[in-house]
C-alpha cells in the first residue's frame, strides 16, 4: 500500500519516521510512503524523490509514456505507474482516502486496510498531521487538528492535481496503444466501422481505471478549505464518486462549495443524525460550532450532490464510522451501498427518496 502525507518524515523504522506536524519543507510538501504488514505492525520504505534517467526511460517504455524524459521526474510517477498497472491487472478501482480528527498513522492504516478487504478496491490514504491523542486533549484537541486541517488545504491541491494529471497521462498512453492495436489491423482504414467496434471493445477489455474519493469527518472539513484557495485542482473532473462520510464541517451554506466540486458520478453526501462524534464536536468549540453537515437532515440543497440518510439502518445506531466494523459487517445492504459507492457506481436507485427534505434514506 502507497500512503501520502505531508507529515514530517524521520529517520527510524516502522511507523515511527511519520511525525504529528507538517513537515519542515512547509505543509504543501508531500511524500510517498510504501508500507506493508508485517506481523502485527507495518514496515516502511520511502518512494525515491528524484528518479534517475534510467528509470524514467524504464517507465516511458514500459508504460508507453508520453513524456520528456530530459526533464526531472520523482517517485510519484514511479507510484502512479504501479497503482495504475495493479488497479488495471486486479480489475480493480482505486480509492483515494482523507482521514478525520485524531487518527494517528497506525489508526489510518488499520482503517485502510480494512476498506480494501471489504469493498475490494486499492486504498491511497492521504494522512495530515492530526493529532493522534497527543500531548494535548478534548477542545483543544480538536482546534488543533481544525488549524493543521486548514493548514493541510494546499497539500491537499497538490495531491489531486498529480492524481489529475497521472490519471490522465496513464490512460491516455493506455488508448494510444489501444489505438495502434486497431490500426495495425485495419490499416488500410478500409472497415471504418468494424475498426471502431474493436477499438470499443478492446478500451472496455482493458479496464479503464475508476477513481473516488472518500473524505471522513474533518476531512471533508480538509476538503472544503483546499477549495478556498486560488488555484485549486479539487474543483475539476478527477474522480468518477467523490463520498462525503460523517462530515465534520458546516451544514450551513454547504452547497457554496459543494456545488464546485465536479465528478463523472455523483457527489454523495451520507449522514448518520445519531452519529455521537459529530454531536461532540458541535459541542466541544462552544455555542459558535454549527450544525454538522454529516447529521444533520435540514437545509440539504446542493444541486450537484445525492445525499443518503443511514441513521435507520441496522447496526447504524451512533457510529461515526459507519462504513467499517460491525455496522456492514451486519448490515449486507448498507456495505453495498458503499461497495458502490467506493467503486464507482450509482447507489440511489435502490433506495427510497424522500422528497420532502431532498434526501435518499436507507433503512
Amino acid at each position: 500500500m502507497y500512503l501520502i502525507t505531508n507529515r514530517v518524515i524521520k529517520k527510524g523504522k516502522g511507523l515511527s519516521v511519520f511525525g504529528k506536524t507538517p513537515s519542515p519543507f512547509g505543509p504543501n510538501e508531500l511524500r510517498a510512503i510504501e508500507v506493508s504488514k508485517q506481523g502485527t505492525g507495518w514496515s516502511t520504505n520511502s518512494v525515491d524523490d528524484k528518479l534517475s534517467v534510467q528509470e524514467v526511460e524504464r517507465l516511458k517504455s514500459k508504460y508507453h509514456l508520453n513524456i520528456d524524459t530530459s526533464k526531472d521526474w520523482y517517485g510519484s510517477l514511479t507510484v502512479a505507474c504501479n497503482l495504475f498497472e495493479q488497479a488495471r491487472t486486479e480489475r480493480k478501482s482505486i480509492l483515494f482516502f482523507i482521514h478525520g480528527y485524531n487518527n494517528d498513522v497506525g489508526d489510518v492504516l488499520k482503517t485502510a486496510d480494512e476498506i480494501e478487504k471489504l469493498y475490494n478496491v486499492i486504498v491511497v490514504p492521504f494522512t495530515w498531521p492530526a493529532n493522534g491523542g497527543g500531548a494535548i486533549s478534548g477542545t483543544a484537541s480538536y482546534l488543533s487538528d481544525k488549524s493543521d486541517a486548514r493548514a493541510s488545504s494546499g497539500a491537499i491541491n497538490r495531491f489531486v492535481g498529480k492524481i489529475s494529471y497521472y490519471h490522465a497521462l496513464l490512460t491516455e498512453a493506455a488508448l494510444t496503444e489501444i489505438r495502434t492495436k486497431v490500426d495495425a489491423k485495419y490499416h488500410d482504414n478500409a472497415n471504418p466501422m468494424a475498426a471502431a467496434s474493436l477499438y470499443s471493445e478492446l478500451v472496455n477489455k482493458s479496464c479503464v481505471v475508476k477513481i473516488n474519493l472518500l473524505c471522513h469527518s474533518m476531512g471533508n472539513y480538509l476538503l472544503k478549505h483546499s477549495l478556498m484557495t486560488s488555484d485549486n485542482a479539487t474543483s475539476d473532473l478527477v474522480f468518477d464518486n467523490i463520498c462525503l462520510v460523517s462530515a465534520d464541517t458546516n451544514n450551513e451554506n454547504h452547497a457554496n462549495w459543494v456545488e464546485s466540486l465536479d465528478v463523472r458520478k455523483r457527489v454523495y453526501i451520507v449522514i448518520n443524525e445519531d452519529d455521537s462524534a459529530l454531536k461532540a464536536s458541535r459541542i466541544k468549540p462552544g455555542k459558535q460550532q454549527r450544525a454538522r453537515l454529516g447529521h444533520y437532515l435540514k437545509k440539504l440543497n446542493s444541486g450537484n450532490a445525492v445525499y443518503i440518510d443511514v441513521t435507520e439502518a441496522g447496526e447504524v445506531g451512533s457510529n461515526h464510522s459507519y462504513f467499517k466494523g460491525s455496522s456492514v459487517n451486519k448490515n449486507a445492504k448498507l456495505k453495498a451501498v458503499f461497495h458502490q459507492m467506493f467503486n464507482g457506481l450509482t447507489v440511489e436507485r435502490d433506495l427510497e427518496y424522500i422528497s420532502s427534505i431532498n434526501c435518499y434514506r436507507l433503512l
